[in-house]
């Protein structure tokens, strides 16, 4: 069985960093790409980052030069390091493996 746990969103101050993880079991991590999607309300869901099996990275341009994403394959873990946070990153963050999602993390950007 999938599942895709995500951790570590919360509220912060414009300019303020988090740093999201998602655990990852059921399947084999090692060989999976993972992304972190987010979806603000009102709006669709949209890519933020991907991560590669041979480590190669890609970012929206929303979010390219803050944001980091990350894999730690020993962990069978991916992380999302946000800094200089803005209030149009207010949205829920989703983990996403080749097939399944995970069920979100709010992370709420506000003074």
């Amino acid at each position: 069985q999938v599942r895709l746990v995500e951790s570590g969103g919360g509220w912060v101050q414009p300019g303020g960093s988090l740093r999201l993880s998602c655990a990852a079991s059921g399947f084999l991590f090692n060989f999976s790409p993972m992304s972190w999607y987010r979806q603000a309300p009102g709006k669709q869901r949209e890519l933020v980052a991907n991560i590669f099996t041979g480590g190669r990275e890609n970012y929206a341009d929303s979010v390219n030069g803050r944001f980091t994403i990350s894999r730690d394959n020993a962990k069978n873990t991916v992380y999302l390091q946000m800094n200089s946070l803005k209030p149009e990153d207010t949205a829920v963050y989703y983990c996403k493996s080749r097939f399944n999602w995970g069920q979100g993390t709010q992370v709420t950007v506000s003074s």
